[in-house]
């Protein structure tokens, strides 16, 4: 209740239930009113309204009609500029990191699940190749590049070329059978237990809020809610423990680089701690340790795992238990080439992360500008300056 969106030019669309469309007077700016309508301001008459429907929360219609919304006059355009601006930077960062993203699991599907590198030493050999062809095949395969475009490399990055000969060596030319069917020979499999020290989150009693807090100094308490933000790495919750909380009841804390996996629910979500934090109990921990693959790999890993398969545990939601969790099983490639792998995802899996802090500061300063221009304790720049240049001189 009470979240915005602006329909943007072009779009054709129609409201579902339990929406309502706002349409401006020609003398409003609608960039305008969207942001009015998320200021504290309106948000606060919104909640100190609230009616109680038979089934969900709801502002009826009269109410909606009568919310007092500032207004700045000649400025509103300027300072809807000014908060589109950052709001554009975010949007940009995020379809960045989503494309970094596609590049990592792309790599990790040839590899780790189609066996791409393997599957084409072994098609050579069976096509009667040598051994260097089956080489050159696997390159083929990890770089996507034709063997004229190959040439051309050899002669004018060599070093580029030795580093893809290197990696198509790290891959067998042989398939195997297992319980999880053909896998690369030398390769295992297992379960997630054997492999990762996997612990699950807990709630302190609601009955008993003193436990939470909105502190950033008391210990990060994150939820299904605050994993469903697109992100890659968890940064920012809205609630946080006291320490005697974690204490008393036994709350597990993650350290940077566990991977959490939400389980109930909503099943299938997953993110990576950037620092340390605890969850609630939807939400299980794979903590990385020395047997473990790197947190890249078992980020990918999960993100990509067919939970279709595990089935579900619930006769109301989708989900699954901890136990369930814990006997996932899984193909674990070799250590060196494991290890090779997240020395190659650890370049772009940072620049994601850069990204992300990038955009977590640029909505931090949104958020504290949109009230103080809404209520004209900032200086607005001069009418007439472009959007870029207006948020630049702000």
């Amino acid at each position: 209740m009470g979240e915005v969106c602006l329909i943007p030019e072009g779009l054709k669309c129609c409201l579902g239930q339990r929406q309502v469309l706002l349409r401006p007077k020609k003398e409003i700016s609608g960039e305008y009113l969207y942001w009015a309508l998320q200021s504290p301001f309106v948000q606060h008459q919104i909640s100190w309204n609230e009616g109680t429907g038979t089934t969900v929360s709801n502002v009826r219609i009269p109410v909606l009609k009568s919310l007092e919304i500032p207004r700045q006059s000649e400025h509103e355009q300027s300072i809807a500029n000014i908060l589109g601006a950052l709001s554009e930077r975010i949007q940009s960062n995020h379809q960045i990191n989503q494309t970094l993203e596609k590049i990592a699991q792309a790599i990790f599907k040839s590899w780790f699940v189609d066996f791409e590198p393997v599957k084409a030493k072994i098609a050579a050999l069976e096509a009667g190749g040598s051994e260097e062809d089956a080489l050159f095949t696997a390159i083929q395969a990890i770089s996507g590049k034709t063997t004229d475009e190959l040439a051309r490399l050899q002669a004018e990055q060599p070093d580029r070329y030795a580093d893809l000969r290197a990696t198509a060596e790290l891959f067998p030319s042989t398939l195997e059978d297992s319980e999880l069917g053909g896998i690369p020979e030398g390769w295992d499999t297992c379960q997630a237990h054997e492999r990762f020290e996997i612990t699950i989150g807990k709630t302190p009693p609601r009955k008993e809020p003193h436990w939470f807090t909105e502190d950033p100094k008391d210990i990060k308490w994150l939820s299904i809610k605050g994993m469903g933000d697109g992100n890659v790495f968890s940064s920012v919750t809205e609630e946080y423990l006291i320490a005697d909380a974690v204490a008393k009841h036994n709350v597990k804390i993650c350290p940077p680089g566990t991977v959490l996996l939400s389980f109930k629910l909503t099943l299938g979500r997953v993110m990576i701690c950037s620092s340390e934090m605890t969850t609630n109990e939807a939400i299980a921990h794979f903590r990385i340790n020395d047997d473990s693959p790197g947190t890249y790999w078992t980020y990918l890993w999960l993100s990509s795992f067919d939970y279709s398969s595990l089935g579900s545990t619930s006769s109301i939601a989708t989900a699954v238990n901890s136990k369930t969790i814990k006997g996932m099983q899984f193909v674990v490639p070799n250590p060196v080439l494991l290890n090779y792998f997240e020395s190659k995802m650890e370049p772009i899996f940072q620049q994601i992360q850069t990204t992300q802090e990038n955009s977590c500061s640029l909505a931090e300063l949104r958020d504290a500008l949109l009230p103080k221009l809404l209520t004209g304790e900032l200086e607005l720049p001069d009418k007439g300056l472009g959007q870029s240049e207006e948020a630049a001189h702000v």
